[in-house]
């Protein structure tokens, strides 16, 4: 089965006994405006696509959240060890989107999808949660077609500032995704 569209990713999820558990999971902290994404989203899309069976290992999962209310990294070093000793075996990374403009030395982010707007690539920028009653849902702030066409290209954010661009591209050259998925088209910031 081949991806094209929200919907379909959201199938693919809710079959996932693994990412369900994983935002289940996430979602026992309780955090204001809350995803697992990054990698967790991307990384499905690309092995389905690239006819993987078997889940492309993770470096971490990515959970993000917003509360300007509490900027301090030990907060979400906390979650993070509640997270490790509920569910032990998972790499958890936490991290509070109100805190990391500062980290990544930009304006402040208004939420956690204006944070995910700006990650470095559209194809990442990419998250899903659970709502208060369970139901499964999706923030795509680019949409979803560069992940399930398997392009690489910058943000609009990283495009539109020339000064990015090589965050964008050290990250393309250190991750080497096309040695995982060798179907992966990188196109350049003019593209985005």
């Amino acid at each position: 089965m081949l991806i094209h569209t929200e919907s379909d990713i959201l199938r693919l999820v809710e079959e996932d006994t693994w990412m369900m558990d994983i935002l289940n999971a996430a979602s026992t902290l309780q955090l204001p405006d809350w995803w697992v994404c990054a990698g967790f989203v991307r990384s499905k899309i690309w092995d389905v696509q690239h006819g993987l069976h078997d889940r492309t290992p993770h470096a971490d999962i990515d959970v993000i959240y917003y509360d300007p209310g509490d900027l301090r990294e030990e907060v979400e070093k906390s979650w993070e060890a509640q997270l490790k000793s509920r569910y032990p075996g998972i790499p958890w990374s936490v991290k509070n989107q109100a805190r990391m403009h500062i980290v990544n030395n930009l304006p402040p982010y208004s939420s956690s999808t204006d944070g995910m707007s700006k990650f470095p690539e559209t194809a990442t920028a990419l998250g899903l949660s659970l709502t208060e009653d369970g139901q499964l849902i999706l923030a795509a702030p680019h949409g979803v077609q560069d992940a399930v066409q398997l392009v690489l290209r910058p943000t609009p954010y990283f495009a539109a500032h020339p000064h990015l661009l090589p965050v964008f591209e050290r990250r393309i050259a250190g991750k080497n995704w096309q040695s995982l998925w060798s179907g992966l088209r990188i196109l350049p910031a003019e593209h985005a």
